[in-house]
């Protein structure tokens, strides 16, 4: 513990703060726009980081992933439009308490069940973190490719409704992210005969952009403008029942999201709606959810937090991206030459203390920054279409440009942004598709190695079968948990 105390200390320093302050301040401003969530966010934003330090650079990017979460929330409660796809059950309760005209508990109580759970989540990472370093010190390559294979399956599994297209989802990913020049082989792949630009293979930086930007912008575009509803937020703090009340529902969301957020692909969207159907199944007056009940509010935001929390764990310590944020912020790490994972424990322990102490630091300052500007966040939902958008484009054009200077990059970033598009209209998931991009690579070295030294060793890995029995079973758990939610 004395160890995440130097982390909140290092968080403190006069940059840091500034960054995580502008991290959070800039990740709200883009999370109250409509349809722009934080995955969105984070990739707008991120070549803009790559020019700072990486503790810096991870910092600011951990403060737009918090920033943007919550800013969906104020304007889901105010307006009924979710800044994205978790705050919808947020809006659920919270829009109904604005329409009975106690706006201000709704707020209260989102800003107070997020910080306890972001608060909670950080302790957690921090007690559990180095254990879990420890544990992956034992791996090799059989266990890391069945811990890949895992992920990717659970990803597949849990992504929409349908195994088939996330499975087919994931297939393209994988095709994709190995295009380029071959190191260990010493040939092309997928380039067509050409020595061109996709012998550098396909940046990830804009193919994230193009598929949650661009792609994004263009669904955005297609939406009537929403109506700003003029209301009052009148008394801000809940009464005593309402905060007990739902700060027990935090505390058992909480206590199901973080979790279940260590999971591959049970992200803060999926664990919202769940946390929200659990809390109401055993409420001791469910028949009130939907009609304005404060712990549906409650609950819904603390799931969302403890799961971000829950997703950041795996990152830290295995080195594992959990849905499409963390693959961004795994995609940071590795432009500093920088491997999440047990060594990174060991390697640069006050880099990650750092980064860990900036959760805790975040999290306050959201608490801090939000409630007093929920008037200038709901004004900046209403935005006409046709401006935000070409706004936005433009500035996902620059960013995919700006990583390597290369026009290929956009016409790549506008390519994945049609392909998200469409895959959005069909209603076939993305983020199969960008985990198998991030996995694909060592996925396919741990397979390599595996192959090169003895195909056999798997047979002799016990925790090969482990994450292999596990894949089984994350394709049981969607299936029930699917019925659950619906």
């Amino acid at each position: 513990m004395d160890a995440f105390l130097a982390g909140i200390i290092a968080a403190c320093t006069p940059m840091n703060l500034l960054l995580a302050f502008g991290g959070c301040l800039l990740g709200t401003l883009v999370g109250v726009l409509p349809g722009i969530g934080a995955v969105s966010a984070v990739a707008i934003l991120f070549p803009f980081t790559v020019y700072l330090p990486a503790e810096g650079m991870i910092i600011a990017l951990i403060a737009v992933y918090y920033g943007s979460m919550y800013g969906g929330s104020s304007t889901a409660i105010l307006m009924k439009v979710p800044g994205e796809v978790s705050s919808i059950v947020t809006a659920i309760d919270g829009y109904e308490m604005t329409r009975q005209g106690r706006a201000g508990p709704a707020l209260a109580i989102a800003a107070i069940s997020s910080f306890i759970a972001g608060i909670i989540g950080t302790f957690l990472i921090a007690l559990l973190g180095p254990f879990a370093a420890r544990l992956a010190l034992g791996f090799g390559p059989a266990e890391y490719l069945g811990l890949g294979l895992f992920s990717l399956t659970a990803i597949a599994s849990l992504a929409g409704r349908s195994l088939l297209r996330g499975a087919i989802v994931a297939v393209v990913g994988l095709i994709l992210v190995s295009v380029g020049y071959d190191e260990a082989a010493g040939l092309p792949r997928l380039t067509f005969g050409t020595n061109g630009p996709l012998l550098q293979g396909l940046d990830i930086v804009p193919v994230m952009i193009g598929l949650f930007g661009v792609s994004e912008m263009m669904r955005v575009f297609e939406e009537e403008n929403a109506e700003f509803i003029s209301t009052k937020i009148g008394k801000l703090m809940p009464n005593r029942q309402e905060l007990f009340s739902g700060t027990m529902a935090t505390l058992r969301a909480t206590a199901l999201s973080f979790p279940l957020g260590l999971l591959p692909g049970m992200l803060p969207s999926v664990l919202s709606f769940l946390a929200y159907t659990v809390e109401k199944h055993f409420a001791k007056n469910p028949e009130t959810f939907g009609k304005g009940n404060i712990n549906g509010v409650a609950a819904a935001e603390a799931s969302n937090n403890a799961a971000a929390m829950g997703n950041l764990l795996p990152l830290m310590s295995l080195g594992i991206p959990t849905g499409p944020t963390m693959a961004l912020i795994l995609a940071a790490l590795t432009i500093y030459g920088l491997t999440p994972g047990p060594m990174l424990f060991i390697t640069q322990p006050d880099f990650v203390w750092t980064v860990i102490g900036s959760f805790f630091v975040a999290n306050i300052i959201l608490l801090i920054l939000n409630l007093p500007l929920v008037g200038l966040w709901v004004r900046l939902a209403t935005i006409p279409r046709g401006i935000l958008v070409p706004i936005v484009i433009v500035i996902c054009m620059v960013g995919a440009f700006s990583v390597r200077n290369s026009m290929f990059d956009i016409w790549v970033c506008i390519a994945f942004g049609l392909i998200g598009y469409l895959l959005q209209r069909a209603n076939w998931p993305v983020a199969p598709l960008v985990l198998a991009y991030v996995l694909g690579p060592m996925i396919e070295r741990s397979a390599r190695q595996v192959y090169e030294l003895s195909p056999s060793m798997v047979l002799e890995r016990p925790m090969f079968w482990v994450f292999i029995g596990l894949s089984v079973v994350s394709l049981w758990f969607s299936h029930r948990l699917r019925r659950l939610i619906n």
